[in-house]
């Protein structure tokens, strides 16, 4: 230890949180695990015809804003209310933690489903991502919210003023190459997560080859903020709360929030292992009507005040209040003079559709995968949404629990989507819309 440097022992600490998922995932003990308590159950819905076959699930969670409908159905009760009043809610090291433990289930001391970056159960299902490169198929029962993330950089980087439009970036790597700087690291979450699309959706539409101007490199999201501090990268792209945590301790700026990128772009979601939703069908509409329930009580701004506070506790995040509220409030301060109140594209977990899972967004995610290698290009993305996108169990919850019918949406596509650099994303037609795209690797 002594031999490492205090920047080089921060960015290993990220690696070495992937290379041990398996003991995270079969440690009871582990201190990467939080396990709470149950809630005191609230008015039981559940009786003996749509009783929950079991009343235990083991669901993972990483400490960012967007996981608050886990952690608000634990603590207020939802879970309990539909029968399901074992639940764990597991705090997960890293996105590679998660992934090993879904992989494990819970039968083999790993977790049944998760908070996770949406791309990632296709992933899974895929097998590209799994230890054994064996798929591990998984469902996505609900998009968990919109909107929320952001793109952060360095204060090496203020001068520039960088925001959506970034053209002055290439120009700062190509100077510090030229100066004798072997690599600019932009970090991002999980290879083929949604950070990643983002940041480089971001470096590409601004002419930066995201595989060849700069190296994209995987850091766990609380560990962000401190590499940032030690200049281990120049910029990253997470979820709340580090983006503000980067703003409040100084140490760089809000370049642009992902909302701006993509408005009401798709973010998180909902997943469970398929193996244990097709053995426990009435289980998974149960944690399914709960999660819901969850989103909609998160949604209201009444309560966003008191789903920080929640969410905060050491026993969840362990970070203050203050670097959650501002954001999940739609109260925006870059941290480079620019100020947003009432921010239109702040994080939505259940208004304007947020909580439904649109198959048109996953294949811009299966899309954008190919663009940049991470799937060969004749994936059959018809195929392997139609498996894995369960938008008819959402449905059946949340008729369920009473969604007025103009809220539950009657298509599965939310039609053609517009970009921040004017590029259209049509469902209808995605092989024009990669080949229309100047920066890529297929």
């Amino acid at each position: 230890m002594s031999k490492l440097s205090r920047r080089k022992f921060i960015i290993t600490a990220g690696a070495t949180a992937a290379g041990t998922a398996i003991l995270h995932g079969c440690s009871s003990g582990s201190n990467q695990t939080a396990t709470t308590t149950p809630s005191p159950a609230t008015s039981p819905v559940a009786t003996s015809g749509d009783a929950p076959e079991v009343t235990t699930a083991k669901l993972g969670f990483i400490a960012l804003t967007d996981s608050a409908p886990l952690i608000i159905a634990k603590e207020k009760g939802l879970f309990d209310k539909y029968g399901m009043t074992g639940v764990e809610v597991l705090k997960q090291a890293s996105w590679p933690v998660t992934r090993d433990n879904l992989e494990l289930g819970s039968g083999g001391g790993g977790i049944d489903g998760a908070h996770i970056l949406s791309p990632m159960p296709y992933q899974l299902s895929l097998g590209t991502i799994t230890k054994t490169k064996q798929p591990v198929p998984m469902y996505i029962l609900a998009r968990l919210n919109t909107n929320g993330q952001a793109i952060s950089v360095g204060n090496n980087y203020k001068d520039l003023n960088l925001t959506t439009d970034a053209k002055a970036l290439k120009g700062a790597i190509d100077q510090a190459k030229a100066g004798g700087k072997q690599e600019s690291k932009f970090a991002i979450t999980f290879p083929g997560g949604t950070h990643d699309m983002w940041m480089r959706y971001w470096l590409a539409a601004n002419g930066i080859d995201p595989t060849g101007d700069v190296s994209v490199i995987p850091v766990p999201p609380p560990q962000m903020v401190a590499n940032m501090k030690v200049g281990n990268m120049e910029a990253f792209c997470v979820g709340e709360p580090w983006n503000a945590q980067l703003v409040n301790q100084k140490a760089g700026y809000t370049a642009l929030v992902t909302g701006e990128l993509w408005p009401d772009h798709p973010e998180k979601a909902f997943t469970i292992r398929k193996d244990w939703a097709d053995q426990h069908p009435k289980a998974t509409q149960a944690l399914l009507k709960a999660v819901l329930e969850a989103q909609q009580w998160c949604d209201k701004a009444e309560n966003k005040e008191e789903m920080c506070q929640i969410i905060s506790q050491d026993k969840w995040f362990k970070v203050p209040v203050a670097d959650i509220l501002g954001r999940a409030q739609g109260q925006i301060d870059f941290g480079n003079g620019r100020v947003e109140k009432d921010f239109p594209q702040a994080m939505k977990f259940w208004s304007n559709n947020a909580s439904y899972p649109y198959k048109s967004h996953d294949l811009w995610f299966l899309t954008e995968n190919i663009r940049w290698g991470y799937l060969p290009t004749d994936t059959d993305t018809t195929k392997i949404i139609d498996a894995v996108n369960r938008e008819d169990l959402w449905k059946e919850a949340a008729k369920a629990i009473n969604v007025p019918a103009a809220e539950i949406p009657t298509s599965t596509s939310r039609g053609v989507e517009t970009f921040f650099d004017g590029v259209k994303f049509d469902p209808e037609k995605p092989a024009d819309y990669l080949k229309g795209l100047k920066i890529k690797k297929a």
